[in-house]
């Protein structure tokens, strides 16, 4: 992006702000722990202060890696707390009601995500770009986020990969490494990731029309 996407405007409020009323909002929700950069804690905060959110407990300042910073956040979450949704704030359009909807599942389950399928064909190229071949894209599917946990299987799945050294992009493939079974729940809805700077007005055109 070139610039904090989290802290972009999409309309009159700020990318995180819009992510975090998401879940504000659902009454499954009791607490959120807002994992940011350290050297930013100044400007979340004010973002948390100007919207009011009453279920941000507390700011904890993430890791050098993506995996440390949920590491750091598990770490922080309250002794009574039985079920962790992790959400990656740069995805603002996700739902309440979905948000509920896993919550709901993971309470039965134990683990779940949400996710779309691959309908696009997929193909894989060499280091020049050029097609060396075909993906089938049966059975695959795009994860997204919230992805909701037992908190005991999560803090578990965690701890090997710290302890072990090895990192993951996300937290369905800590828990699949740790043995635990994962469940999707397809999300046919908008749910963007806030990656380029085209996103942005393709989310404040999509928020425009989206029931929350």
């Amino acid at each position: 992006m070139g610039f904090d996407k989290l802290l972009s405007l999409i309309g009159d409020q700020p990318v995180v702000a819009r992510s975090i009323d998401r879940f504000e909002r659902c009454s499954q929700i009791d607490e959120i722990v807002l994992v940011i950069r350290p050297d930013r804690r100044e400007e979340f905060q004010k973002v948390v202060d100007r919207f009011g959110f009453s279920k941000v407990r507390s700011l904890i300042d993430g890791g050098s890696e993506r995996h440390l910073s949920v590491w750091n956040g598990i770490c922080g979450l309250p002794e009574q707390c039985d079920i962790v949704a992790v959400h990656d704030a740069a995805r603002p359009l996700v739902s309440s009601d979905l948000i509920t909807e896993c919550v709901t599942l993971a309470k039965e389950c134990g683990a779940v995500s949400l996710a779309a399928p691959v309908v696009e064909t997929i193909k894989r190229a060499d280091l020049k770009r050029s097609v060396t071949g075909s993906v089938d894209r049966a059975g695959l599917w795009l994860m997204q986020t919230p992805q909701i946990f037992r908190r005991d299987w999560l803090l578990d799945a965690y701890q090997r990969i710290v302890d072990s050294g090895r990192s993951v992009t996300d937290e369905v493939s800590a828990l699949q490494d740790a043995g635990y079974p994962v469940r999707l729940v397809e999300n046919a809805d908008w749910n963007i990731k806030i990656t380029f700077p085209r996103d942005l007005d393709l989310a404040e055109k999509l928020i425009g029309v989206q029931k929350i």
